[in-house]
């Protein structure tokens, strides 16, 4: 005799008629299924949460909150995703649907499909914690992230990147300037009379499906004489509210698979839920801690003084904690002095302050010179001192001509594994 069962969560539009027809099935037990009824997505999250294993989630095609994160939520835990009447033009495969019922299924059709597809509850439900990437074919270009402490010129230093590497004569145009922070300054910066589009609707053309890389393009801006596009940031800093996590995966991958390279302008913050018990600041830091996750490279940007050097030592112990490693981190120290002797004191100086950490044998910096033409550039809109650019392309550039394809496994560190995520099983096993 067959014991299996499945636990079924429900969620559908109101009057669905497989909905209602699933619910009886279940109560006369006509199939060995517990379905759960759900109102709405963010009650399907939270069954999930409960800690009782689930076997699938069958959700209809038209049901709102149908997205990246819904189903990524449910994947998570070990549990399939199937939609009823698939016949909505979306690229199902794409966002990781497990299965497919038509609209009126019958009792062999469901069974067939959870068998397929849906382990019964008597197994055992592992489950990793992690999101595994999309599966699809294509190049992604190199994703190359500037950071720093307020006011030491990331924003800058991140233009002058771009627009060196932009004005190669391979580039085609093919360099993407993104604005990544919170409060992103880069629409001013360029004087962007239009704040739409931005990085607000990549994300949400994301949230359901996949752009084409010219659609992504159409969504930047041509930085006019500097070489490159540029992606505009959040027009308000609380909008990072409206940001899911899996849709904004999606969109940066997408904009490294539209691009040859991206450079992204982006916070220094990383802090999450595990060392803040807060889900809400992990949110907040998503742009920050999704960027130096994927980034091939990490420009850290500091001033030359106390207070700079300070500053860029924090910045840099603050990243290394997060997981980057040290030969990813490129100190950055901006209105540099020409003076030859000067710039080895503030290497010693560096040294001696990170003589005690494990970011003993970071490399060492690069230096960009003052200009006083800078402010001009940026106030009429044309290219910045070519100085600028010259002296972050050379270490860039031989940097991801020697590391064309990250390891896998950059740090044999052991990583804390927290409660709850190696599986669980449940009692209700009728054995």
């Amino acid at each position: 005799m067959n014991l299996d069962r499945w636990v079924v969560l429900g969620l559908a539009r109101p009057r669905s008629s497989w909905f209602s027809e699933l619910a009886k099935w279940s109560t006369a037990a006509t199939v060995p299924v517990d379905f759960i009824k759900c109102m709405s997505s963010d009650e399907v999250c939270a069954r999930l949460t409960s800690g009782r294993a689930h076997s699938a989630l069958l959700v209809g095609s038209d049901v709102r909150g149908l997205d990246r994160d819904l189903i990524d939520s449910t994947t998570s835990v070990g549990a399939a995703v199937i939609v009823v009447d698939p016949n909505s033009g979306r690229n199902w495969a794409d966002l990781g649907i497990s299965g497919a019922l038509p609209a009126t299924f019958d009792r062999a059709e469901l069974m067939t499909v959870l068998a397929e597809h849906a382990p019964p509850i008597r197994q055992v439900r592992t489950t990793t914690g992690t999101h595994t990437a999309d599966n699809t074919t294509g190049t992604r270009g190199h994703l190359v992230a500037v950071t720093g402490s307020g006011g030491s010129g990331t924003s800058t230093v991140a233009m002058a990147l771009a627009q060196a590497l932009g004005n190669q004569p391979d580039s085609q145009s093919m360099v993407l300037l993104a604005d990544l922070a919170r409060n992103g300054e880069q629409a001013m910066l360029h004087d962007a009379r239009n704040v739409v589009p931005g990085v607000q609707e990549l994300v949400d053309a994301h949230r359901v499906g996949r752009l084409p890389s010219e659609e992504i393009r159409a969504l930047t801006f041509d930085a006019v004489g500097r070489g490159y596009h540029l992606l505009l940031g959040l027009r308000r800093t609380r909008d990072w509210t409206a940001i899911q996590t899996r849709a904004f995966e999606a969109a940066l991958d997408g904009l490294q698979r539209a691009y040859g390279c991206v450079i992204a302008d982006v916070d220094a913050e990383v802090e999450g839920e595990s060392e803040t018990g807060s889900i809400d600041v992990e949110d907040r830091n998503l742009f920050a801690r999704t960027t130096f996750a994927r980034a091939d490279i990490v420009l850290v940007t500091g001033l030359a003084g106390v207070k700079g050097l300070h500053s860029l030592t924090r910045t840099l112990r603050d990243l290394s904690s997060f997981g980057i490693p040290v030969g990813r981190l490129l100190p950055v120290i901006g209105r540099a002095p020409r003076s030859p002797r000067r710039r080895i004191e503030i290497r010693a100086a560096l040294g001696e302050l990170m003589s005690a950490d494990e970011l003993s044998d970071l490399r060492s910096p690069v230096y960009v010179p003052d200009r006083k033409d800078l402010e001009i550039a940026l106030r009429d809109g044309v290219q910045l001192p070519h100085a600028l650019g010259a002296a972050l392309q050379r270490p860039v550039e031989a940097f991801l001509s020697d590391s064309t394809q990250r390891p896998e496994s950059e740090s044999a560190e052991p990583v804390a594994v927290q409660a709850g995520v190696l599986g669980s099983w449940s009692d209700e096993d009728p054995d």
